[in-house]
């Protein structure tokens, strides 16, 4: 028989069900089963790709090509879980296939109603995902907030699947706040209340994450034990952590919430080894050696606009034995900066990464002007390579007009362009170049080192690419094509010639970084960051802490 957990959330938003429900998977994996994961989005849209990053965060790619919530990226860190484009399941898209069913008479004619034809397609979505034999657990997190009217069906249709399936073979973890007051009193009325809601509906938590500043003692435990219907050792303390997100499974661990989960399930499994988590949270807690890298972007407003890339930074530090402290710089406002010295000042690394349209693109622009012409460790990503290439053309074949057509359609120098398959679309959902390509690396290059091979899989999100009208002149200067498509008809990467370190890759290797498989690329940038800031500082023995810059010990907030 299938096994589910659902995971909920109550009282407010970005208390962390992605990572409370990741790091339960990863318990489960350590135990040596099989998960799967699956994120339900209550919004009505399709897929997050046409979503602006101010509104739901990143947007995550799966090798199929799914644009989906960014939780699906705390998922692939965390576990080893196949994930595509099934594992994201929105309320748009369940109702988009009820109705294309409905159009097309598979109904027989019967009035569609939420209750059954709306649940029943969100059961088989489910169901879907872990209907192989191999699998053991399926772990459904439910985005929103308990009480929310969007969330309603989703509910109904998780209580139904405990009453088909029965209690033993599924069962609900519902996250809650339990809030500090001004004077330092914890309060467990919000999860209380939460609760309530939850049964209202006909739900009965098994297990409660209480999230909280620090670690609920047994009293407050019992309480809410109490109000709540649920076990007490089922009362799990959620509390914040104080060096990394990553060390959160080990503090669930300790509070036995595999063991419960498995209780209830009334399934059976080896005891966890926990040894490369273990080892992750040692580097990340007792490493003194410390490099600054500058994520220049379009979205710094937003932590959660570029979570895959702080993410897959902190994991460069994690295989360099360095922690990682991220400047973040608002592109927009390198435009006008008068010295890029002092902005860039005790930089040991810089990384541009993708977005979409012109706003901050010259200070992008002039911020791959600054790493190659100062020689410092530079990483471009989708628009962060496409930059690299407007400068150099600018810069050193003096074409001053260079640019994109997405930014400037009219320019005699469109160094970077449309697709010609993109040509004639007009419908922006979906019909990027989306999910993985493979790519062919040429020899004597910086990033075939980096990939020990020749052939590469990696994932695309983009619509523009160098044009092939200037890729000869461009490498004949010195910015060199390093990989290209497996025909050769597209640039999948450019190197300057005699950096020491300056690399810009069409795809998005973030989304394939976990902490304990680091990507080639972070990894490559960040050891290429340490023998910077080791020739700036010779005799260092250990990084000084940069005050300006924004310490994240990888997001060592357990918010999502």
């Amino acid at each position: 028989m299938r096994k589910y957990i659902f995971v909920s959330g109550g009282v407010c938003s970005s208390l962390g069900k992605g990572i409370a429900a990741a790091s339960l998977g990863s318990l489960m994996e350590c135990r040596g089963l099989s998960v799967r994961m699956v994120k339900i989005d209550p919004y009505i849209n399709v897929d997050a790709g046409t979503m602006s990053p101010y509104q739901h965060g990143e947007v995550y790619v799966t090798d199929d090509g799914a644009e989906t919530d960014l939780d699906l990226g705390n998922y692939a860190r965390y576990t080893q879980s196949p994930l595509t484009r099934a594992n994201s399941i929105t309320t748009g898209q369940i109702y988009q296939e009820v109705i294309r069913r409905e159009r097309e008479g598979r109904y027989l004619g019967r009035t569609v109603q939420v209750i059954p034809h709306i649940t029943d397609r969100i059961k088989q979505r489910i169901a879907m995902v872990g209907d192989q034999p191999d699998v053991d657990v399926t772990i459904v997190e439910i985005g929103g907030t308990v009480g929310d009217i969007e969330s309603v069906p989703f509910l109904e249709a998780a209580r139904q699947m405990v009453h088909e399936l029965g209690h033993h073979n599924v069962i609900f973890v519902h996250l809650t706040l339990v809030p500090e007051t001004a004077g330092g009193e914890l309060k467990t009325k919000p999860t209380q209340h939460s609760v309530k809601e939850m049964r209202e509906i006909g739900v009965q938590p098994d297990i409660l994450l209480c999230r909280a500043p620090v670690a609920l003692d047994e009293e407050l435990r019992r309480k809410i034990a109490l109000f709540t219907n649920v076990e007490m050792d089922a009362v799990i303390s959620a509390y914040d952590v104080q060096t990394t997100i990553y060390e959160i499974p080990l503090v669930f661990h300790a509070q036995k919430l595999d063991e419960i989960a498995l209780r209830k399930l009334q399934m059976d499994a080896p005891p966890a080894d926990l040894t490369e988590w273990q080892r992750v949270v040692e580097v990340l807690r007792d490493s003194r050696r410390l490099v600054t890298v500058a994520v220049v972007g379009k979205y710094i407003e937003l932590n959660d606009s570029y979570k895959s890339i702080d993410e897959a930074l902190f994991h460069g530090g994690i295989a360099n034995n360095v922690r990682i402290q991220l400047r973040k710089i608002d592109s927009e406002k390198l435009e006008k900066a008068d010295d890029l010295d002092q902005v860039f000042q005790g930089v040991d690394a810089i990384l541009v990464p993708g977005g979409f349209g012109s706003r901050g693109i010259n200070g992008m622009v002039r911020t791959a002007g600054y790493a190659r012409t100062r020689a410092v460790p530079y990483l471009g990503i989708c628009l962060g390579m496409q930059v690299m290439v407007i400068e150099y053309a600018r810069s050193v074949l003096g074409f001053e007009d260079a640019d994109s057509t997405e930014f400037a359609p009219e320019t005699e120098h469109p160094v970077v362009s449309l697709l010609e398959e993109q040509v004639n679309i007009k419908n922006y959902g979906g019909t990027m170049r989306l999910g993985a390509n493979d790519s062919r690396l040429l020899p004597h290059s910086i990033i075939r080192s980096l990939y020990g091979r020749e052939i590469i899989r990696e994932r695309h999100r983009h619509r523009y690419e160098v044009s092939n009208q200037f890729r000869e002149q461009l490498h004949d200067a010195g910015l060199l094509v390093t990989a290209v498509t497996p025909d050769d008809s597209l640039v999948e990467s450019v190197e300057w010639r005699g950096h020491p370190w300056g690399i810009g890759v069409q795809f998005h290797p973030e989304f394939q970084s976990k902490p304990v498989a680091t990507h080639p690329l972070f990894a490559g940038l960040i050891a290429a960051a340490c023998a910077s800031r080791s020739s700036r500082n010779p005799g260092e023995s250990s990084f000084r802490e940069d005050e300006s810059a924004e310490v994240i010990p990888a997001a060592a907030s357990a918010e999502s």
